[in-house]
């Protein structure tokens, strides 16, 4: 068991580090008349994984395990958001940081949120007879809640004073863009925040398929009730 959940630690700080720095990408993609740069950042592609990681350490060692991977990895996660933060990457051009603090902050509050509430519905659907409930259902409104306060928290000009604190411009997406593409003008961050959720819907049915492949890798814990562990 230890050694699952150091890896699943370590798989969680490797997603929140990744979708920190890959949230400030938007992903350039043209798709016909639409510019997926008005939906979509690359950090939409692996945040996802965080909800497996969560599901299957649920499935297998119960939430309170799960509840520990999440606020180690997000601690370990955070840490290195907040390094990244103040130490641009090399391939970043004019050296820019990798990320902000109020992007990690955001990200602080909005995973935390959305993997507790997702370890909290998972484990209440886990008496179910059809075994792609629990994740499907946990991951939609877990990602409902992480998008929802990431975004505001992130980029909505109303908590512009956040960047003020630690010195930095203004780094909300207040400017008009098409509401997904072909919409009429909203403010970037909420056409970004609806791609963004698109996107996390579409993996949650797209991540059954390796969910579906581990079950049978370990003897899973009992539905709540059957067990102490729980």
């Amino acid at each position: 068991m230890l050694s699952r959940f150091l890896a699943a630690v370590a798989a969680m700080v490797v997603v929140v580090a990744a979708s920190n720095i890959l949230v400030l990408y938007p992903f350039q993609v043209q798709l016909g008349a639409v510019n997926l740069a008005d939906l979509l950042t690359w950090g939409a592609f692996t945040f996802p994984f965080a909800f497996l990681i969560t599901d299957l350490t649920n499935r297998y060692d119960g939430p309170r395990n799960a509840r520990r991977v999440v606020l180690v990895g997000f601690l370990v996660g955070l840490a290195v958001s907040f390094y990244l933060s103040f130490h641009p990457l090399p391939w970043n051009a004019g050296g820019n940081p990798a990320t902000t603090q109020r992007i990690a902050l955001a990200s602080a509050a909005a995973f935390v949120t959305g993997q507790l509430l997702d370890i909290s519905i998972f484990s209440r659907l886990r008496s179910v007879r059809a075994w792609f409930l629990p994740p499907l259902v946990a991951s939609l409104f877990g990602s409902m809640i992480d998008t929802a306060i990431f975004f505001t928290v992130a980029f909505a000009p109303v908590l512009a004073g956040i960047d003020a604190l630690f010195g930095l411009a203004d780094g909300s997406l207040a400017f008009p863009a098409p509401f997904l593409g072909i919409g009429p003008e909203v403010p970037l961050w909420t056409s970004l925040a609806a791609g963004d959720f698109m996107v996390k819907f579409l993996a949650a049915l797209v991540l059954l398929a390796p969910y579906r492949a581990l079950m049978g890798k370990f003897k899973p814990l009992p539905p709540l009730g059957r067990t102490t562990l729980a």
